[in-house]
């Protein structure tokens, strides 16, 4: 699917094509153009002239490095398999270098990781961004015998990536497509800011119903506009527990890495006064927190949503007042001065903290007025 993606939004079929032979493999390589649920998308075939078989790293690499595949494409296919044997290695307990690829040492998927190291080098990709990636659910059958989706190398390869799991019961992310993004993808989550030049349709086998079985690719130029970021909203409604657990919760969850956390007075069922804790965080440090607002308050129950955060550039910068040094947090559209620094001056001056606030604020205008 990402080759036929890529093959979709410019890359040249018949260099594909070419250097995929060069690897003496003996597969017939296609492209036909499909439609899924109404999207039409390119699907990349390969038929293998020889069966299945067990492959080590090594023989691998070396047909990798015997083909007339650029620097640039062979050093990607490279990286990619050397994750998933790393992955291959760790769920079965033995050396990088025993490990057999199965499934993956087949013809196919050999052209799959080999196609997409040379399509994204056709394109001048120099880095990739991926969304959550959505990895199916039920079982797959391999040559372990019937397995949980996502399997295990596929779990391994996306640990500490955002994933989710939509759509029919079946294996949506297999160990190739999952050491490809683990390998390449420079971050997971929101877009990037970005102009986008060519847009790219790639079709799996299945023609699913619920949704169109199609990976999306968006090639383009960083544009220089304020980061995206996606982040996880952590939220639980509360009416038994006193301020003080709140509080203490929140400095808690604050110290832990949470980028901010409010509460917000709400009225409840029955008319009962409560509150609306509410938590901002990176999305991996979305378990960590909750286990935080469940530990030390009285919830029973979290919610969790995600949320694109935007951010300006921002640099910070140490100004001089008549009482001591203050840091700046400057952006693009404003500043601020650093509240606990201001805060520690007042405290051993004796000076209004608003005194403190507003000297730092001058001190910084009239440096970067400079």
């Amino acid at each position: 699917m990402l080759v036929g993606a890529l093959a979709d939004a410019g890359a040249d079929t018949k260099v594909i094509t070419s250097a995929l032979g060069s690897l003496a493999t003996g597969a017939k390589i296609e492209f036909d153009r499909v439609q899924r649920r109404g999207v039409s998308a390119i699907k990349f075939r390969v038929t293998a002239a020889e069966p299945a078989k067990h492959r080590h790293l090594s023989g691998i690499l070396a047909l990798i490095h015997a083909s007339a595949l650029p620097a640039g494409a062979k050093a990607k296919a490279e990286r990619i398999f050397r994750r998933l044997g790393e992955a291959e290695a760790s769920v079965h307990g033995v050396d990088i270098e025993k490990v057999h690829f199965h499934e993956v040492g087949a013809v196919d998927s050999i052209c799959d990781i080999v196609g997409v190291s040379l399509a994204l080098d056709l394109l001048g990709v120099s880095e990739i961004y991926c969304s959550p990636v959505n990895v199916g659910s039920g079982t797959v059958k391999t040559e372990h015998g019937v397995l949980p989706v996502p399997a295990p190398a596929t779990a391994r390869l996306l640990q500490n990536k955002p994933i989710y799991s939509r759509g029919p019961a079946l294996e949506l992310t297999t160990p190739t497509g999952a050491a490809v993004v683990s390998a390449l993808a420079a971050d997971f989550g929101a877009m990037p800011a970005m102009r986008v030049q060519s847009i790219g349709y790639g079709a799996g086998d299945h023609d699913f119903s619920e949704h169109a079985n199609v990976v999306r690719v968006m090639v383009g130029q960083a544009s220089g506009a304020p980061e995206a970021t996606t982040v996880t909203i952590i939220e639980a409604n509360i009416d038994d527990a006193s301020p003080q657990l709140i509080a203490y919760a929140m400095e808690l969850m604050l110290d832990a890495g949470a980028l901010d956390a409010i509460v917000i007075p709400v009225q409840m069922k029955k008319g009962r006064p409560g509150v609306l804790v509410q938590v901002i965080a990176d999305t991996d440090k979305r378990e960590e927190l909750a286990a935080i607002l469940f530990r030390e308050t009285t919830t029973l129950g979290i919610r969790f949503y995600a949320a694109e955060r935007r951010i300006q550039p921002r640099e910070w910068l140490d100004v001089h007042t008549p009482h001591g040094i203050v840091r700046v947090k400057a952006g693009t559209h404003g500043f601020a001065p650093e509240y606990e620094d201001a805060r520690k001056i007042a405290e051993i001056s004796g000076v209004p903290l608003k005194q403190i606030l507003a000297e730092a604020a001058y001190s910084y205008l009239k440096q970067t007025k400079k």
